[in-house]
């Protein structure tokens, strides 16, 4: 993937050089070529093919915090249950006698 990047940058370089290194040429103008020929449009395409792998690894996140969300809920609602505490569970319908 970054063979292509790679060689832009290197073409770029080249034209930078020949722009110095020509009679009418000058290193500024050697500057803004390698920026404008060379950096921009191989940072923009760096940017625009990074995008997928970015909203993946957005997209990840979110779901681990989805799930941290879910487990921490669920962990609450295990501690509420009635029977959870230290005492000894009653019998909620106290027994009735029968009649005789």
């Amino acid at each position: 993937m970054y063979i292509i990047p790679i060689a832009w940058i290197y073409v770029a370089l080249m034209m930078a050089v020949a722009e110095a290194t020509n009679t009418n040429g000058s290193v500024l103008g050697a500057f803004f070529t390698f920026l404008l020929y060379g950096v921009l449009p191989v940072s923009l395409m760096m940017y625009f093919l990074g995008t997928p792998s970015r909203k993946r690894a957005l997209r990840a996140k979110e779901q681990a915090e989805r799930d941290a969300a879910i487990a921490s809920h669920a962990a609450a609602a295990a501690s509420l249950q009635p029977d959870a505490g230290c005492h000894a569970p009653a019998d909620p319908v106290p027994p009735v006698a029968e009649k005789p």
